[in-house]
């Protein structure tokens, strides 16, 4: 087993965090968390196909940095592990489920799929299948709002853009190219690196020559964080300081949270490859239980609460089953709708 990197230190008892926002990160967590399990349960009775990616582990990255953002507002760029930072973003669970059953009353109208969800309304800008696709994307749309903030006088254009990805993406000349022109250009961007230490099979320390990736951005004179990614705490912290210095024109950050996927790369990946040892390590930290054992200890919330919350969330899952079950196919006669942008 590769030795473990010394996790950054967040010291809970700093956080700036209300009952309200504790609640909210919870439940985000939660739904994301039940979400992926459901997909799993119906990718094996056969309702789903194809390669489907799950975020189980991972939870804290996604809420930490959209619920620092104004989800649905801001904008958010994917990977091909995009269903929890949908969610996040707000797009109802049972339009991502529909998508996943390629139903016509999917957030991509059933084109997409597991790895292209996508929701104009909610400022979801994509998953993306390729590896590193989405970080260009994400600096168009961060330029965008800069120019109708600088250039065309709109006051209201200071949203921000984060932009997800693993570390394997950071191999790609699409990550250099692409933080070299927001860093030139003060582009309102978070660059979030998901370092879950596998890029498929490939161990990360393996893969690059410089494997702590917060680093890569003193290149470019950007500000470059590393954070414990199975902290939501610890990453919303870092998150909001990066979105305030987004919003007020200081240009982008680059954020490495450090995390771990507790299934394989995709449901089709027997996951032989890390070792019992590593599992266990990374399990024993779980985001979920990590901040429910906060949020009762500081007394921000009792557990009947947050058992009340998973309930709810349960009926949100079994309700976005039944809606993508009972959803019609998409049309035969739409084949061709959809492509030319007159058809949104």
């Amino acid at each position: 087993m590769v030795q473990e990197r010394t996790l950054p230190v967040f010291h809970a008892a700093t956080a700036q965090i209300t009952r309200e926002q504790g609640l909210v990160l919870y439940e985000d967590m939660v739904l994301g968390r039940m979400f992926e399990d459901k997909c799993a349960e119906m990718y094996y009775r056969g309702k789903m196909f194809g390669f489907v990616h799950l975020y189980n582990g991972q939870e804290a990255v996604s809420s930490g940095v959209i619920q620092a953002m104004r989800p649905g507002e801001d904008y958010v760029c994917s990977t091909y592990r995009d269903h929890v930072h949908a969610l996040s973003a707000g797009v109802p669970a049972k339009e991502v489920l529909a998508e996943l059953f390629g139903k016509a009353t999917g957030c991509s109208k059933g084109r997409g799929g597991s790895m292209h969800m996508f929701s104009a309304e909610h400022r979801l800008l994509g998953g993306y299948a390729f590896v590193a696709e989405g970080i260009p994307v994400a600096a168009g749309a961060a330029f965008q709002s800069k120019y109708r903030r600088e250039a065309l006088g709109d006051a209201t254009a200071d949203q921000v853009t984060a932009c997800f990805f693993g570390d394997g993406a950071c191999n790609n000349g699409q990550f250099y190219e692409t933080l070299n022109m927001a860093a030139l250009w003060k582009l309102p961007i978070l660059f979030v690196v998901e370092n879950n230490k596998w890029a498929i099979g490939m161990a990360h320390e393996r893969a690059t020559s410089q494997p702590e990736i917060y680093k890569k951005a003193s290149v470019f004179g950007m500000e470059g964080v590393e954070v414990d990614g199975m902290d939501v705490l610890a990453v919303h912290a870092v998150a909001r300081e990066a979105v305030a210095r987004a919003r007020a024109g200081e240009g982008p950050t680059l954020i490495e949270a450090l995390t771990y996927r507790f299934r394989g790369h995709s449901l089709a990946d027997p996951d032989e490859l890390r070792t019992k040892t590593e599992k266990e390590f990374w399990f024993a930290r779980d985001p979920i239980t990590r901040l429910a054992a906060y949020l009762v200890e500081q007394n921000l919330a009792q557990q009947e609460e947050l058992k009340a919350i998973d309930r709810k969330i349960q009926q949100t899952i079994d309700e976005a089953v039944q809606f993508a079950e009972s959803s019609p196919e998409p049309d035969p006669s739409e084949l061709y709708r959809f492509i030319f942008a007159e058809d949104e």
